[in-house]
């Protein structure tokens, strides 16, 4: 009678770890996040073997607009070109930790560089005025703790240059 107990107990344990939330981030990304302030541009990147290089950026802000915080927070930013679904460059930011983003709360402002972009020997406002130039978009995504990626917005990118 007494294993019986034991194994009783035991089955109930189990029942209760099994049916608890595992790892919870809070709030759910997808609903909770919200992308704002998004600008853009093509950054003056400098020169690179004696050639001018522009890099398309974006600078946004993340807001928590639920009620629970969003702990582990991660933001991926993928560039694309507009006539391309091919990869153009990215960035990973760790936005926030196993503090959380507390509800309500938005977060300073984000910035994000490709690492490719244009090169060229023409000044960088003739650079963007190159009826070869193709504009880029961007897509921002994010997600809490070990959870998917949620898409938050894809973005263009304007066609002005920028030096900070």
């Amino acid at each position: 009678m007494r294993g019986l107990r034991s194994l009783i107990a035991v089955a109930g344990l189990s029942a209760a770890v099994l049916s608890a939330p595992a790892c919870s981030s809070g709030a759910d990304v997808a609903t909770a996040i919200q992308v704002l302030d998004v600008s853009s541009g093509w950054f003056d990147a400098g020169i690179i073997n004696g050639q001018n290089k522009l890099v398309p950026t974006v600078t946004f802000k993340l807001k928590n607009v639920s009620d629970k915080p969003v702990t582990t927070l991660q933001a991926n930013i993928l560039f694309h070109r507009v006539n391309s679904a091919e990869e153009w460059g990215s960035g990973f930011l760790k936005v926030a930790g196993s503090q959380g983003l507390a509800p309500g709360a938005t977060t300073d402002p984000l910035t994000v560089k490709s690492d490719l972009g244009y090169t060229g020997s023409e000044t960088r406002a003739d650079m963007l005025k190159n009826s070869q130039f193709v504009d880029a978009k961007v897509r921002i995504l994010a997600k809490a703790g070990s959870n998917y990626w949620h898409p938050l917005g894809e973005y263009q990118i304007e066609r002005r240059l920028l030096v900070q």
